[in-house]
This record gives C-alpha cells, sequence and structure tokens, in this order.
C-alpha cells in the first residue's frame, strides 16, 4: 500500500515544481482538506464518480479519516449456508478481515447498499480500533450503532441495521476490488473521510491530488475571508488574475510574518 513518486505542484507563481509525497504526506494532507475540495480536484481529472453514496458519519464530531482501502465483499446471504456456526471458523471472511487489516488502513466494505442486516457490529469495530484501524465505511448498516458512535474511531454507513449480516449478507471475498456506494474501490485506494462523508482517491493520482486539495484549501479560506467581508465572489470565485496576484501577496506576507 505504499506510495512513492513525483508530484508536480505549483510555487505559487505559475511554475510547476517537483515534490515526493510518501504515505504519511498523503495522509496528514487528506486530513486537512475537505471531501469537498477533494471531489473538485478528482474532477479536473475526470474523475466525477468518487463519493461514496449513502455513507453516513455515525459521529459528526469525530469523522476526519484517511487511509488506504481494506476491502470486503458481501454477496447475498443463503440460508444453508449462512448460520452463527460459521463465526467459528477462524477465516470466515468477515472476522479474518478484521484480524488482519492493516493499522492505518480503512475498512470499505460493499454490502450491496443492503442496510437491512448490519455490515458489522460494536465488538468487530472495537477490535479495529484497537488495532489501529483508520476507519470503518459501508454502504450497508452497522449494529450497536450508538456504542459505535462513542468509539474513538470513524465509522461511516447507511443507517443504524440491528439484524446480524447472515441475514442478508454472504462474506465471500477480502481485499479485492470491490462496489461501494456504487464507486468502484480497489485495495490500496486512499480513502478520506469527513462529516460530509466518503470519497475514494485512486492510489496512482492520490498524491498529486493531495497536493492540489492543499493548494485549493489555502485559496478557498483566502476566498471564504473576502466573502465574509462582503466582497462579490465576481472576479474573486473562480479568481482573475488581479485576485490571484492579491492571493499570493497575501500568502507571501503571512509567511514572512
Amino acid at each position: 500500500m505504499s506510495l512513492k513518486g513525483p508530484v508536480k505542484t505549483g510555487d505559487g507563481e505559475g511554475n510547476p515544481i517537483m515534490l515526493e509525497m510518501d504515505d504519511k504526506a498523503i495522509r496528514d494532507g487528506l486530513l486537512a482538506v475537505s471531501t469537498a475540495t477533494l471531489t473538485t480536484a478528482l474532477f479536473k481529472r475526470g474523475f466525477r464518480n468518487t463519493f461514496i453514496q449513502g455513507a453516513r458519519p455515525l459521529n459528526q464530531q469525530a469523522c476526519r479519516m484517511a487511509g488506504p482501502a481494506f476491502t470486503l465483499r458481501y454477496i447475498p446471504a443463503r440460508e444453508d449456508l449462512d448460520t452463527l456456526a460459521v463465526f467459528q471458523d477462524p477465516k470466515h471472511p468477515q472476522r479474518h478481515a478484521v484480524e488482519t487489516i492493516p493499522a492505518g488502513a480503512v475498512m470499505v466494505i460493499d454490502s450491496r447498499g443492503d442496510a437491512r442486516a448490519a455490515s458489522a457490529g460494536g465488538i468487530l469495530v472495537r477490535r479495529m480500533m484497537m488495532r489501529g484501524v483508520a476507519g470503518v465505511v459501508t454502504d450497508g448498516g452497522l449494529r450497536d450503532s450508538a456504542e459505535i458512535a462513542t468509539m474513538a474511531i470513524p465509522a461511516f454507513c447507511r443507517g443504524p441495521s440491528a439484524p446480524t449480516n447472515l441475514i442478508h449478507h454472504h462474506a465471500i471475498d477480502i481485499d479485492v476490488p470491490i462496489g461501494c456506494g456504487d464507486v468502484a474501490v480497489y485495495p490500496g485506494d486512499w480513502v478520506a473521510g469527513d462529516a460530509e462523508g466518503v470519497v475514494v482517491i485512486p492510489r496512482d493520482i492520490a498524491g498529486e491530488v493531495v497536493a492540489e486539495a492543499v493548494e485549493m484549501t489555502a485559496f478557498e479560506d483566502f476566498v471564504e475571508e473576502q466573502v465574509a467581508a462582503g466582497r462579490s465572489i465576481i472576479g474573486l470565485y473562480p479568481p482573475n488574475e488581479a485576485t490571484r496576484a492579491e492571493f499570493e501577496a497575501a500568502r507571501a506576507s503571512k509567511r514572512d510574518s
């Protein structure tokens, strides 16, 4: 899941520069920008379908999340296969996923958008939290949702769902390409979450997307200040050349102070 490579960004004067962005820099960058900004940076690169539909944070006050995707895939349950006895098998895909997901990764679960039964519950989520997992995302439901909402791990789901996963879900694969909330998720893709939801960034472009999102955030903070002071958005957002020059001057002044 390691990502390293040259990333193009700007030097503030329109000149491209190269930098190395490793996993830590990508993670730190994702935690500093919004999913809204990330989706715009992705849209500039032709990626339109990156925001996981229906995955909402159980705790909006503690939902900042970033990490490489580790995936679990469900198919519809079948009565002769999905009984409580399957959990006795330590290689059961759901249990095995919980015990093998790397620290710092995000568990992304393909539940086919079906929240009639839980994708996981409080004990499994707590186990992942204790193992250092960065977060949990499902396009289905989570049981023990009120308890999970108090844990120090971001958790996103379609909604609370008390029934055990076995009623509607059969765990079939881990660490394979999946669909979650109508978004393709490949193992190792970067996953970021905030109060609005979850965005997936293809791993090969994660560094350049983060670099641009950080630049975009700095500019948008400047725009927010200007709009709050009563300025019109015309010529400001999007910026004309004069606004760009004003922004760069303001940023240089902050650096020097």
